[in-house]
Formats: C-alpha cells, structure tokens, sequence
C-alpha cells in the first residue's frame, strides 16, 4: 500500500497519507485529514485520488479553479505511478511506493549507548522556545485527531518540526511473541526530504528500545558497503534512536528517529562534526527531547483511555459507581455486601395496549418504551442513585451504595415523584412518546445485599434481597389501591420525620397482607406537595387517615362518614370504600385490620 506525500512551500507544510486500494479520496482545502490548508491555490476540494492496480488515478474537480501539473502539462485527468510527482499551486504531491518493513541487521553498530531518563534529565536544551512550543501543542493534536492514523501522522510531524537534525521520524510498534523475536510495524513515518526510498527501521534498535524501557541510540559507519543490506531507515542514515512509550494505552509504541552526519564523524557515540558549534555536537538533547514528546504523548493517551473506558462504562455503571471505583479498588468497592438501601421499582403501564395499536410499527414502539425507560433511569441516576436492572418495562434503582447516603430515603422520593410528574405532564399530548404510558412505582427501605451479584458467566451491579420483592410488590399493588407511588411503613416513617411537606407528603392508606406472603405491611402513598397537587389538601389527607385508624379499630360505618368527605376525585379512598361495602359495613369475626389481597397486581 503505497503513501501520498504532500509538500508545501515550508518545511512544516507537508504531510504523508496511506492509500487504500480502491477507496476514493479528495484532496483539497478543506478535506478533513486530507487537507492542504496552507495552499490558496487549492480550492476546497480540488482532485479525486483513486489507487487501483499498482496506479494512482488523478482526476481534477470540476470545482477546482487552478489546474493540476503534471509532467510540466497542465492535466484533467491523468495516471500516476510510484516515484511520480503531480503539482497543485505550491504544493508538490509524490507517490511513494513501498510501505516499510524492518530490516534484519547484518551490520552490527559500531557504537550503541543506551540512556536513562535520569541521565538525560541534566542534559540542556538547544532551541529551548522552538521546543516548547513542540510540546504545548501536543494536547491538541492528541484531543484534535479524527482517529489514530490521523494521530499517528500529527505526532510524526511535529517530531520532524521539533527535531531539527532528524532526516526520518517514524511511530512504530513492536509486538513481543514469547521467546520469538517479534513483530515491528510502522504506525506511520515520513522524512524531511522527499524521495521514493522504502523505510526500513532496525529491528534489533527497537526491540532493544522497548524490551529494555529505554532510549537506546546505534550509530552506525558513515559510508555503507554498497554490496550489503539496508539496515536502518534509508542508505544515507548514520545513526538512529528509538524512544519507547510506556502505558497501556501506547502498548509497545516507540518513537525513531534517524539522521546523517555532517562531515566526517568523530569518536564518542553521540559526537556529530567535530569543526560544528559545540551545541551542535551532541544528540543528548534530542534524545532528552524525545523522552518528553513521549512521556507527555503516554500521558495524554492514558487520560483519553481512561475517558473512553469511563464513557463506556458509564453505560453500565451509575456516576456513584464510577466515582467510587476511580477512587478505591474495584474488587472492594463491588464485592457483594448486606447494607442498608432504599429501592425504587417502577413499571411502565399501558404497554400491552400500545404493542397492540402499534403491531405494525415495532421500531416505532422500541423507541417509545425505550423513551420511557430512559425517564427512570434518568431521574434515578440524577438523584445520585444506581441503576439496578431493567425487567421487561420496569426498571429497578437503589441508594445507599457504594456509599452510605444519609438523604437516600429523600432522594429515592424525588426520583420517584420526577417520574410521576413527567408522565403526567406528557398525558394530555396525544403526539407525545410518553402519551399512552403511566408508571407505577414502589419503594422499600431496609437491609440488602448490593453489589457485583451474578453467576460465572455474567455478573451485573445490583440488589439482592427481600426488600427488592417488597419494592416490586408495593409497584404491583398500586393497580389495585389507585395509588402512583407507593412506601412500606419503614420508608414513610422517614418521609414523615425528615422530608418537608414542601418537598413531597404522606398517607397511610392500609395495612394489608400481599398475594402469596405470610407478613403484612403497612401501605403508604407519597404525593407531591399540596401547591403541585392541590387536587388533594393536607385537611383532605388528614381526613382520610382518620377513616383508617376507625377502620382498623372496627368502626366502619364512622370511617365511612370520612371517607365521604374525601374528594370523589382522589381514587385511593375507593380501595377502602369498596371493602366496606362488600362486607356490608361490618367488620369480619376476629378483625385484625388487615387486608388480604386476592392477586399481586
């Protein structure tokens, strides 16, 4: 696969790109990594590049305002071959061939050194300013590159611009394969001159380089028997470093660096020209130089690394989760232990009648359920809680993990009632995705096992336990007392000592005995504050809960004068109502003021 070389007027107007067989590409102003920014002779998008069968097809847009030279002729369209150059304003495009392969070295170095970062940390720089500036600019091109090809040809780039005495600079990667010698691939590469020459790194430079965690440095005889192998980047290269990159993100990376002698070579393994400055006579501050480009590129990388794999993860693990497994060890902060939780089960209703209407449209409906869905989950991971599990159309979150929240009770109440609202204000607006649905929701507060829980095969973060069947019942039972958001006796009692009538109200509604259990609870619904709702007020609940305490004492036809003066509107008094009227007003023999349910919904 061959490179497309483009050269500006500059030094630092140039780049190098690998061509795909087949793929069509345009170059021009404006072209994304196939920019040429720096030439207004360009248009923005100038010519259409296809390689195919050894040849590079050139085909000049119709858009393009300035003709493309080639072999001195102005051309519209025309074939290049590898070692061809084609002109475009002041920039120069070359086809360079042959992609690199590491070369097996037969001439061994007549000098090698390798060096420390330590040692290098006391060696000045030449150039301080031209580079800092080098460096300054790497957050950018790291947090500015489309992809890593794009990242590797940036990085190579400024290398060149930074290291003034290097001929090639090239980003490779060596791949260890146990007691085999390895594999070196060029990530990318490109030298300051233009030519068609194949790029052959050292391969024993760079495993030395990466193997060993340090720069290492071969300088090799300034004139190559013309009978031998090509044992470094090109014929004209005297010596050559490798810099590797450390980091999981930078997995076997390392920097090359290759370059010429001026003159005539003295002794010592990084002396240049003995009659240059002596500034000019040491390759310590290019190696030290280097040492920070890739300290600074390891660093960069392993921050975006660990962006990805939080963003990624932030799919499956809550903000808490994430916020406490970045700070403590994972296996501590995920182990499964008993704590005390609040959890909130929410069931979307109204399913089974949409799926109905919208047989035909089943893309349509995932994306309305999954509208509704991602309203749970959203309000529960806004109040701080964790996202538990998805079941069917219900959705599970819980508080009071990885962390102990002391308001877990108040932030599962305002989630619990940021559902309410919002279905509630999408119901009157027949086009809305959240039209058809309601929810019902209960939550239960007390002892759990939360944290990594699962088989061999596949764990999740959740909550285990009892009180999860007592959340998912008290949803369940909303259908049966009328009732949006119900609480066991131990959440309300919470509610009632430490949330503000302000922030969300209480009623006791029953003491019943659920389908299939031997325990009762205490029922209770949480209502939002009487000037949000004022269809309800603190007097009318007041009443109510006065029909329940002559209700559970026996007095039923007292507590029936009450719940009269309810508002007809509120539906939960009808659970209350109904059963004294089907008892005819009196209570059974051996009334404990417990109602069993007939079905759990």
């Amino acid at each position: 696969m061959p490179d497309l070389i483009a050269q500006g007027s500059l030094p630092q107007n140039r780049w190098r790109r690998p061509l795909a067989a087949g793929e069509r590409i345009v170059v021009g102003r404006e072209c994304g990594s196939w920019s040429v920014s720096w030439d207004r002779f360009l248009s923005r998008q100038h010519v259409e590049l296809i390689w195919r069968d050894g040849k590079l097809t050139v085909k000049r847009l119709t858009s393009a305002s300035n003709p493309i030279y080639f072999a001195g002729r102005a051309e519209q369209e025309f074939e290049l071959r590898p070692g061809e150059h084609f002109v475009i304003g002041d920039t120069s495009f070359m086809l360079a061939g042959d992609r690199a392969e590491a070369a097996v070295d037969s001439q061994q170095p007549i000098e090698e050194r390798t060096f420390a970062s330590h040692d290098l940390r006391r060696i000045r720089f030449r150039n301080p300013d031209q580079r800092l500036d080098v460096l300054t600019r790497l957050p950018d091109v790291i947090s500015g590159s489309l992809d890593d090809t794009d990242l590797f040809m940036r990085l190579v780039n400024m290398l060149l611009a930074g290291i003034s005495r290097a001929d090639t600079v090239a980003l490779v990667r060596f791949e260890a394969h146990g007691d085999e010698p390895g594999t070196i691939e060029a990530l990318h590469w490109d030298r300051r001159h233009m030519t068609g020459d194949a790029f052959h790194p050292s391969q024993s430079l760079v495993r030395e380089a990466v193997r060993g965690g340090q720069s290492v440095l071969h300088v090799w005889s300034g004139r190559l028997n013309a009978d031998g192998p090509v044992f470094t980047l090109s014929d004209t290269a005297d010596w050559a470093f490798c810099t590797p990159i450390h980091g999981a993100a930078c997995s076997g990376w390392a920097v090359y660096v290759a370059g010429k002698f001026i003159g005539e070579r003295t002794t010592g393994a990084v002396s240049l020209d003995p009659n240059a400055p002596e500034d000019s006579r040491d390759l310590r501050d290019d190696l030290r130089f280097t040492e920070l480009v890739a300290h600074t590129i390891s660093a960069l990388r392993q921050a975006q690394y660990l962006q990805r794999q939080q963003a990624t993860l932030s799919q499956f693990f809550a903000p808490a989760v994430l916020h406490a497994i970045t700070n403590q060890d994972a296996e501590v902060v995920l182990a499964p232990r008993e704590t005390e939780v609040s959890v909130l089960f929410c069931d979307l209703r109204g399913f089974s009648l949409t799926s109905e209407r919208n047989a035909d449209d089943l893309l349509g409906l995932l994306k309305r359920v999954s509208k509704a869905l991602g309203v749970m989950t959203h309000h529960i991971l806004e109040q701080g809680g964790v996202f538990g599990d998805f079941q069917g159309d219900a959705a599970m979150g819980f508080w009071g993990w990885p962390l102990a929240q002391q308001d877990k009770v108040e932030r599962a109440c305002q989630a619990a009632l940021a559902i309410r609202r919002q279905f509630q204000a999408a119901a009157p607006m027949p086009d809305h995705p959240l039209a058809d649905f309601q929810v019902g929701i209960g939550l239960a507060t007390g002892n759990a096992v939360a944290g990594r829980i699962g088989t061999e095969d596949q764990v999740k973060v959740t909550v285990f336990g009892p009180l999860v069947n007592r959340a998912s019942r008290l949803e369940g039972m909303t259908k049966l007392l009328h009732a949006p958001i119900l609480l066991d006796a131990t959440t309300a009692s919470i509610v009632r000592a430490h949330v503000p009538p302000s922030v969300a109200r209480c009623r006791r509604i029953a003491i019943v005995r659920p389908y299939g259990m031997d325990q009762s609870i205490e029922v209770s619904e949480l209502l939002p504050p009487a000037c949000e709702y004022p269809e309800l007020t603190d007097d009318n609940l007041k009443t109510y809960e006065q029909a329940l305490d002559a209700f559970l004492a026996g007095r039923w036809s007292e507590s029936l004068e009450l719940l009269y003066q309810v508002p007809p509107k509120d539906r939960v008094k009808d659970f209350l109502t109904v059963y004294i009227v089907e008892h005819n007003r009196t209570p059974p023999t051996n009334w404990n003021g417990i109602i069993p349910l007939s079905s759990k919904r």
